[in-house]
């Protein structure tokens, strides 16, 4: 299994646990934080218990943005509630650090990881969920191909606010590996 995607500017690869400290404070961001779904605080305990459960089973595949340019990393990017009976898995991301953010760092990251995704692992979907306040994010996706399929209204209940949840999904069939 080929362990390094490269973009033209970014680069993503296999996280470890060493990554802990990093991860727990991106994710931990305000700025990051209020775009999931899951808003409580991320802890190293928990983190270390996600590397233990989830990906060193197998059962997501997360890796760490480095951004070329800047010789930094950025963020983190991964699939997740991988089915291979049905062939498909959630992809989600986090571009935790502020300035590097609206750069198209994350659409990069995206299409890496969905390559990962059809060629790697072979699945024949991969889907989302997103904010519908999340308009960047969506529009991210959208470059890569993934497509609005439902909208699931007053759906989660954050901070006292009610938000709508919008589902996307982008089939292997669909991708474009050239662009």
């Amino acid at each position: 299994m080929k362990t390094i995607y490269q973009g033209d500017r970014i680069t993503i690869l296999p996280i470890t646990i060493e990554d802990t400290d990093r991860v727990v404070c991106w994710r931990n961001n305000p700025e990051v934080l209020r775009n999931f779904i899951d808003q409580q605080t991320l802890t190293p305990e928990m983190h270390a218990l996600w590397m233990e459960k989830k990906v060193q089973t197998g059962e997501v595949f997360q890796f760490i943005i480095h951004d070329r340019h800047t010789q930094t990393d950025i963020g983190s990017v991964f699939i997740r509630d991988i089915d291979l009976q049905h062939l498909h898995g959630e992809y989600g991301i986090f571009i935790g650090e502020n300035t590097a953010r609206g750069l198209g760092l994350g659409t990069e990251a995206c299409r890496l990881i969905c390559q990962f995704g059809f060629e790697e692992l072979g699945l024949e979907r991969i889907f989302l969920r997103v904010l519908a306040s999340n308009s960047g994010a969506i529009r991210s996706y959208e470059k890569v191909g993934f497509v609005k399929e439902g909208c699931f209204r007053k759906h989660l209940l954050l901070q006292g606010h009610w938000h709508d949840l919008i589902y996307m999904g982008l089939l292997k069939e669909e991708f474009n590996y050239e662009k």
